[in-house]
């Protein structure tokens, strides 16, 4: 068994608005890292997210950024419940799992955005660390959605 998974939404946005939203670390903390972003997710970068509401800042590396297509990220596995609703702490593992963001312009001018994750080891520790990064990624389209079409911070207050 393959531990991995794909969400997606339709945001209704231009591409490209779509795209910043989440490379520019000055509007991705405005409803996503509760705690900030820093450095631009460019390709061969090193940045750094932090969440206030989970334990701390942990460096995030970018693989590949294709301007207004793709992001792919990888960054330390967890193979403990990182999205724990109790506030357990999550449990680092020894290797790196990769995120593969994907952004296509439809005709609509919508954009549709598919966040993939893969590279967990096969047990019961990464499976449910793999269960709560999709339940995270999936939270991220909600509240990217929010705020880029309509200016909430959905994250505000959800979590603490």
């Amino acid at each position: 068994m393959e531990l991995k998974f794909r969400v997606a939404a339709r945001i209704a946005k231009p591409v490209h608005e779509v795209f910043e939203a989440v490379a520019d670390p000055a509007k991705l903390s405005h409803y996503f890292t509760t705690g900030g972003a820093e450095g631009r997710l460019e390709t061969g970068a090193t940045v750094t997210w932090d969440f206030h509401d989970f334990p701390g800042a942990f460096p995030v590396y970018v693989i590949e950024v294709v301007p207004d297509e793709k992001i792919v990220l990888e960054w330390q596995a967890s193979e403990g419940e990182a999205h724990n609703i109790e506030g357990s702490e999550p449990k680092d593992a020894d290797y790196r799992t990769r995120v593969t963001m994907n952004f296509k312009g439809l005709d609509d001018g919508r954009t549709l955005v598919e966040i993939a994750e893969e590279g967990w080891r096969e047990n019961q520790g990464a499976l449910g660390a793999s269960y709560g990064n999709c339940q995270g990624w999936s939270q991220m389209l909600c509240a990217l959605k929010v705020w880029i079409e309509h200016g909430i911070n959905l994250r505000d207050g959800m979590y603490k």
